[in-house]
């Protein structure tokens, strides 16, 4: 009987071993081989295999800008998310009763919209001519000149939006199993709100804190579509570096290699922040 539960374990796993390999160890293989191939071809089809790893060292002299941007905004981007999706999980778990459900729905409302469309909003809503603008430039926040497109805050306010319910939503499913006994108890042995909150619930919520990061700063590091329609040039993020490599310019190599670079680097900043976090059971 054990023999054959065994047999049947890898049989039910056969088709997800099947997905994995045809859709990430077949492109990741393919990634990994153009990001190899000679430079010097005029378009993808006279590239060579020369295994030529001067490309990674020339797509780092080259764009580091872009990837330590894309980092940080990304980082930005993450922690405005879990200031504010802190709050409204820990809002919709404790405070929100019958209209938990409803909170819910609308948390991940976003998402029924286009990702495109969402940004556009964003670039009409901190329009030079828009109502936000014009209220800062009347309390003076803003010079007369001044304005919110095109800049570093136009761009993680857009991913900040964008990837909020990444945040929001493994952040309740921690704290909504939180035992309000526990609180209470902090309570009762004389600890203050916020001394109650560092002590109980904080380092309770720590799964959701993680998992939520983590989802959160993963696609805010790759993105390109809130710097390409919030941002300009300055702004440019190694994603729209490595899309505009792909379409534009033919250089397959190197975009390969940016790809590569960025995801084996945020693959050991994500092992390296999990462990440091003493939550190595999410991997």
């Amino acid at each position: 009987m054990t023999r054959r539960t065994g047999g049947l374990g890898y049989l039910l796993l056969a088709p997800a071993a099947l997905w994995l390999v045809l859709f990430f160890v077949v492109p990741f293989y393919s990634l990994v081989a153009t990001s190899l191939f000679d430079p010097a071809g005029s378009d993808f089809r006279g590239y060579e295999m020369t295994y030529h790893w001067q490309n990674y060292t020339d797509a780092v002299q080259e764009y580091w800008r872009p990837m330590l941007r894309s980092l940080w905004y990304g980082a930005l981007a993450t922690f405005f998310c879990l200031i504010l999706g802190y709050v409204l999980a820990y809002a919709i778990a404790f405070k929100a009763g019958r209209w938990k459900n409803l909170m819910l729905v609308l948390v991940i409302a976003p998402f029924f919209t286009s990702f495109l469309v969402r940004t556009l909003s964003w670039k009409l809503i901190l329009a030079d001519d828009g109502w936000i603008v014009d209220t800062l430039q009347t309390l003076h926040l803003l010079g007369e000149d001044g304005r919110l497109l095109v800049t570093p805050f136009a761009v993680v306010m857009g991913l900040t939006y964008n990837f909020l319910p990444f945040m929001v939503l493994p952040l309740y499913a921690s704290i909504d199993k939180i035992d309000h006994r526990l609180i209470e108890a902090a309570g009762d042995l004389y600890a203050n709100p916020v001394v109650g909150f560092f002590k109980v619930t904080w380092p309770l919520s720590l799964p959701g804190v993680i998992s939520g990061t983590l989802l959160t700063f993963i696609p805010a590091s790759g993105d390109y579509i809130n710097a390409q329609l919030l941002g300009g040039p300055n702004q440019r993020m190694v994603g729209g570096v490595i899309q505009s490599l792909f379409t534009d310019a033919n250089d397959y190599p190197t975009a390969a290699a940016l790809s590569v670079i960025m995801m084996v680097g945020i693959v050991a900043m994500v092992l390296v922040y999990v462990r440091r976090a003493g939550t190595e059971e999410l991997l």
